[in-house]
């Protein structure tokens, strides 16, 4: 518990930190990567060229401190953070370099106002956050380890199958190595990759893209025209091959209740919609399955969709195409907006809608659902990396 005067120095120096947020980021990393160049495959480097993973550490210290006598205000975003890190193993030494980079950072860019006072308090309260998350972080690790397949740490998968799905997206099929079960995840959640990219240890998290109680893990992954990872396993991941896995992990999963489904997606966001449909497509419940794309040669897994609608009258799908060609026949062209989305909601709006797809996909989405006046509880989305503002 921190002391009421350490509390009341944070609290007054947030304004400035939020000030001189992005001077910080920018100062923290390179001290970071350049101290301890052991934490590099943790962090996505196309996040940290686009700004956005800068962005999402500051946003969240900035969080952490207008919030450090009511963290009970941050409950939600503390438990994506430990989902977060939990997919990519982070350790609890990993926050003592962290955070000795992050006070370095602090001193560096508030010069003569990063007084000892200053710089005392928030290295107690970066300890009391380091804290928190280390014992929410072991917890889950624990239950991933315990449960029936689990695991902790990496484990050994052989890639079993590979299918492409589109032009865009291929899918990988990851059974054990060593013969054993698998944990029955939550539709939605993710994995991580660990592959060694032209000499470059690496991370990446991808979307679970089908239903547990498989004899496999599946991954479905666009090719990104600038991306070495998807390009790595488009390219030079094969069957037979090996690759490490982390346990599965993950916020963005499927609710438990009868209310009707509304699966909204865009592109390769597809993905984790699948492993829900697949999963609650025998429940009974009303589930519209909304889906973007360019056209039919970019549309993943159309024809597996349109099976499951056949076999299950509860499931109806519903595309929209960007940029169709002569041979598609989308259910509308252009994009996904407010009008097509409410012809798929009952008039109470009393639905899980979940959304997934590129950013601005995303602004739309979040802005329709709101105007339509889906309930904000049951309203669920999550990034493909860091956390950003979807306020357009």
């Amino acid at each position: 518990m921190l002391e009421a005067h350490t509390i009341e120095t944070i609290k007054a120096t947030v304004p400035a930190l939020k000030l001189y947020a992005d001077d910080i980021t920018k100062h923290f990393y390179p001290l970071l990567f350049a101290q301890h160049p052991e934490v590099l495959p943790y962090f996505n480097q196309t996040n940290q060229g686009k700004g956005t993973q800068p962005k999402a550490l500051a946003n969240a210290v900035i969080a952490y401190g207008a919030n450090i006598d009511e963290l009970g205000n941050l409950s939600e975003a503390v438990n994506q953070i430990v989902q977060k890190h939990c997919s990519l193993g982070i350790q609890p030494s990993q926050y003592d370099a962290v955070g000795s980079c992050l006070i370095q950072a602090i001193a560096a860019v508030l010069g003569e106002h990063a007084t000892a006072e200053v710089l005392d308090a928030w290295t107690k309260a970066y300890g009391q956050l380091a804290e928190i998350l280390i014992d929410a972080e072991e917890a889950v690790y624990l239950e991933n380890e315990q449960r029936h397949g689990g695991w902790r740490d990496e484990r050994s998968f052989i890639v079993a199958k590979k299918v492409k799905e589109s032009e865009v997206i291929t899918s990988y099929y990851f059974e054990p190595r060593d013969g054993g079960a698998l944990p029955e995840f939550q539709a939605g959640q993710f994995v991580t990759i660990i592959l060694d990219v032209n000499g470059v240890p690496t991370r990446r998290n991808y979307s679970l893209s089908d239903a547990p109680n498989k004899a496999y893990l599946r991954i479905s992954v666009k090719r990104e025209p600038q991306g070495p990872v998807s390009n790595f396993l488009h390219d030079s991941v094969q069957v037979g091959d090996t690759v490490n896995l982390l346990p599965p992990c993950g916020h963005f999963t499927l609710r438990s209740n009868a209310k009707p489904i509304v699966l909204l997606t865009g592109g390769v966001g597809i993905t984790p919609a699948i492993s829900m449909l697949n999963t609650a497509a025998s429940s009974g419940r009303d589930i519209r399955f909304i889906h973007a794309a360019m056209n039919s040669s970019t549309h993943a897994f159309k024809d597996h969709v349109n099976s499951v609608a056949q076999a299950n009258r509860n499931v109806q799908p519903y595309y929209v195409y960007s940029d169709p060609e002569e041979s598609c026949a989308p259910h509308a062209k252009g994009f996904i907006s407010e009008a097509m989305v409410a012809e798929q909601l009952p008039k109470d709006r009393d639905v899980e809608l979940y959304f997934l797809g590129p950013k601005p996909c995303m602004v739309s989405a979040l802005r329709i659902a709101k105007d339509l006046g889906v309930p904000e509880s049951q309203i669920h989305y999550e990034f493909f990396g860091p956390s950003e503002e979807l306020v357009a």
